[in-house]
């Protein structure tokens, strides 16, 4: 599959590096970024689930993405864990309010893969490693300060960011709100029908002919004969 132009940090972290010589090279564990100019310049993969090797691979070099797996073009750059926890990055960062108190964290991040800007963090309320919390799109432009492991801004909540997608949890609550305003909305309006034919009966609302009350089969003025003893009905 051809790349895209844009891609979620940790969609790239998840698949699978494959180069054209050694073949699978491990999945991504964490970014290599310059936050001061919020820009990915590429990832690190784990080559093998023992051992302390770690292998840097540039932005650049990736060249199509499937869907457990990325390729990749060139040789990697080896390192170790230990250097790799001194790289900086925002990612996981507790972000803070105005009154730099602590209102979610950095879980995520669109990048351009041509140029490896990011476009938006995004916020998570709780842990980011918890699937299916919702995300909050915070843009560069709303960062006032960075140090490691932690991001200032002036917001007075997340509620101040737009929602990028909703939990699990807030979607069904979000959909029960609307099914209960539609049942409401129809009790309402056969309320108001069922109202309306009791204070009106339905042949004068219509314009029908109020029936004629009857005094039984040819009785009285409603069949159209008098009453007498030679009703032979009788």
């Amino acid at each position: 599959m051809a790349l895209p132009e844009q891609l979620l940090l940790r969609d790239l972290l998840r698949l699978r590096v494959m180069d054209e010589q050694v073949g699978d090279q491990g999945s991504g564990v964490s970014v290599w970024m310059h936050p001061p100019v919020h820009r990915v310049l590429g990832w690190i993969s784990k080559p093998a689930s023992f051992g302390n090797q770690r292998l840097v691979w540039r932005l650049n070099q990736l060249r199509s993405l499937a869907e457990t797996e990325l390729f990749v073009k060139g040789d990697p750059s080896e390192t170790d864990q230990a250097t790799v926890e001194r790289l900086p990055t925002l990612i996981d960062a507790t972000l803070l309010d105005r009154r730099q108190e602590a209102i979610g964290f950095v879980a995520d991040a669109a990048i351009e893969l041509k140029t490896g800007r990011i476009l938006h963090y995004l916020v998570s309320r709780s842990d980011p490693r918890v699937p299916g919390s919702s995300r909050w799109r915070l843009t560069p432009d709303r960062i006032v300060d960075q140090k490691p492991g932690q991001v200032l801004t002036p917001l007075e909540g997340l509620d101040d960011l737009p929602l990028a997608k909703a939990s699990v949890r807030q979607e069904f609550l979000r959909r029960s709100r609307r099914w209960r305003d539609q049942f409401q909305q129809v009790g309402d309006r056969f309320e108001e029908r069922v109202e309306g034919w009791l204070e009106e009966p339905p042949w004068q609302k219509d314009g029908w002919e109020q029936p004629q009350e009857r005094n039984g089969p040819g009785r009285g003025p409603a069949s159209g004969r008098p009453e007498t003893d030679e009703d032979p009905w009788i």
